[in-house]
């Protein structure tokens, strides 16, 4: 499924870009290179798994802190107690 639909996503890239090739006419366009479309494209993956990264460790960081607190806390109330 994931392949078809990357397929179908590559295959309308392509036939934009060759429809905007054959359109050389229209001089409000600003022309954007492939390699230059693919740079962005890289960065944004790049981008955004460095976004998910960085919050899975803070989250995981915090709940980590969050479990400790709670382990020492235990402690002391053990120790009050005894």
């Amino acid at each position: 499924m994931a392949q078809n639909a990357l397929c179908v996503f590559l295959f309308l890239c392509f036939y934009e870009m060759a429809l905007a090739a054959e359109s050389q006419d229209s001089g409000y366009c600003y022309k954007i290179e492939p390699s230059t479309m693919v740079g962005i494209v890289i960065g944004d993956v790049v981008l955004t798994v460095l976004i998910v990264i960085t919050v899975y460790h803070c989250a995981s960081r915090r709940r980590r802190q969050r479990d400790e607190a709670d382990k020492v806390y235990m402690n002391v109330r053990a120790n009050c107690k005894a």
